[in-house]
């Protein structure tokens, strides 16, 4: 079986009913608890879990079959699962992310081997990180053969935590480390700083959408304000910069200056305790905070779409009102020679 140092599948699995603010809620009572009602996205590829659930029901060993897919996930990962014509039991997962040598340097090669042991290959051609698995070799018990799909799944997941595993260790450890940088989308970053007593997670968001900026604004303005609650308290602090770019980052390249550009970009700023990433809730804070950016721009989309839904349904209502506000036409029963007649003198009766 293969699985998390520490951490089984269940484990690191999203739970789909949380708080109204997840990531301000749930870093403070781990594990995740199902009192609420919004929606955290998965953390592994539901794409991924689809296609190799399929494969392995239908697989026949006596003539195995082709795969042959491309699909993308969040923050423009690229995944190819795919067989040889040599031979069709070994099945190939391969990753592409813009961000994999920054995440490589960070030693994610030797920590996803820790993971995945014997299935890591070398890299096909066009990726940077590649699994290998022979379905004649597949565990016999179906519960183990979730486990494996899960954690295949979870591959994006396991290489971007690398650089969070390490920030927590050595503050642990009382240790300092020079400021972590991992630019996972074309415009937007991840900063991570470790110091004595707190590792602090920077996100740069960028809102392309006029009306994004100002639903995403009041968005995280909310995370700020939901600290003040007192069964909220002990969650990190977060910290949202609408357009300068928050102290710890003073002297970084690639930090954007102009004015106008800078009305689209906000930067969120997540302190954590070791509290929040002990033994017991470390994982899950990993999976949590790697989620944040798809989370926002995910119920800001809902939002948009609520608030749109619920305009046409006043303007349903409008038009009823000003259908009914229409005056009924009479037909005329008056005789023809009263109405088209004419009129007549005196003198003609």
């Amino acid at each position: 079986m293969i699985g998390h140092p520490g951490a089984s599948p269940a484990h690191l699995r999203g739970s789909s009913h949380l708080g109204a603010f997840p990531h301000r809620s749930v870093f403070s009572s781990f594990p995740l608890t199902s009192t609420a009602t919004m929606i955290l996205l998965e953390y592994g590829n539901l794409v991924l879990k689809t296609i190799l659930k399929e494969h392995f029901a239908n697989h026949d060993p006596a003539k195995p079959s082709s795969l042959s897919h491309n699909f993308a996930d969040f923050d423009g990962v690229q995944f190819n699962l795919a067989t040889e014509n040599t031979d069709r039991n070994v099945v190939y997962l391969s990753i592409s992310w813009r961000c994999f040598s920054e995440l490589a340097s960070y030693n994610a090669v030797s920590h996803l081997e820790k993971i995945y042991g014997p299935l890591v290959s070398s890299p096909r051609p066009g990726y940077d990180f590649t699994l290998a698995f022979n379905m004649s070799q597949l565990p016999a018990s179906e519960t183990e053969r979730d486990e494996l799909i899960e954690n295949l799944s979870l591959l994006k997941r396991h290489a971007l935590a690398v650089p969070f595993e390490r920030a927590f260790d050595a503050q642990l450890k009382g240790d300092t480390l020079p400021l972590m940088q991992i630019s996972y989308r074309n415009e937007e970053s991840i900063w991570i700083k470790t110091d004595k007593d707190r590792v602090t997670v920077i996100f740069s968001v960028t809102f392309k959408d006029p009306a994004d900026i100002v639903f995403g604004k009041v968005f995280l303005q909310e995370f700020v304000d939901a600290r003040r609650q007192t069964n909220l308290q002990n969650s990190p602090q977060v910290i949202f910069y609408p357009e300068d770019a928050p102290a710890e980052l003073t002297g970084v390249k690639g930090i954007v200056t102009d004015k106008e550009k800078k009305k689209s970009i906000g930067y969120v700023t997540f302190v954590l305790f070791p509290r929040h990433y002990d033994a017991v809730k470390r994982q899950n804070t990993i999976s949590l905070i790697q989620t944040f950016r798809d989370y926002l721009h995910y119920h800001i989309k809902c939002s948009k779409a609520y608030m749109h839904s619920r305009m046409r349904a006043r303007v349903t209502a409008f038009l009823q009102v000003l259908n009914r506000a229409k005056p009924e036409v009479v037909a005329d029963k008056r005789p023809a020679a009263a109405v088209g007649g004419g009129v007549r003198s005196f003198r003609q009766f």
